[in-house]
């Protein structure tokens, strides 16, 4: 016999959790810093949501999976909530974003041709030599003092 959940049915943290990927400190944090309505509790002392609980948490897992951060990730949950506020507040929250994503990009292309270069180099040089020798190891060694200063050295 199968049983149906009623739309209304509290749902504990662990269940909470099962049907939005959250892990349970995951979700007791969002609750704490305010991002979702604090649970009601049983007589147990047990959190206890409801299902626009579920809805919600979906929704901030969804953003975090985008990359979201949480003040921007509050910023969209109180959009989702306004229906006199206008969409271009959530598109610039995502233009944002995205601007940071491709800075992002832009930063790991350069470091992939770094590395590129170490690999390359060392295959032609030195690979299958003793370690300290490695071209990778004095490259790198380079790259740190090309980039730090003595203001900057050991914290």
């Amino acid at each position: 016999m199968m049983t149906t959940l009623q739309s209304d049915a509290p749902l504990t943290i662990g269940v909470l959790a099962e049907r939005t990927g959250c892990s349970v400190p995951t979700i007791r944090y969002y609750e704490e810093i305010g991002l979702i309505p604090a649970a009601q509790r049983r007589p147990n002392g047990h959190r206890v949501y409801n299902e626009a609980a579920q809805e919600l948490l979906t929704f901030i897992r969804s953003c975090r999976d985008f990359g979201f951060s949480i003040e921007e990730v509050r910023a969209l949950v109180s959009l989702s909530k306004s229906a006199d506020r206008d969409c271009v507040e959530a598109r610039d929250i995502a233009q944002a974003h995205l601007e940071a994503v491709r800075s992002k990009l832009t930063e790991l292309r350069a470091l992939e041709r770094s590395l590129v270069k170490f690999v390359t180099s060392c295959t032609a040089a030195c690979a299958g030599g003793p370690a300290p020798k490695c071209t990778i190891l004095r490259d790198l060694g380079r790259a740190a003092m090309a980039t730090s200063s003595p203001s900057n050295c050991c914290g």
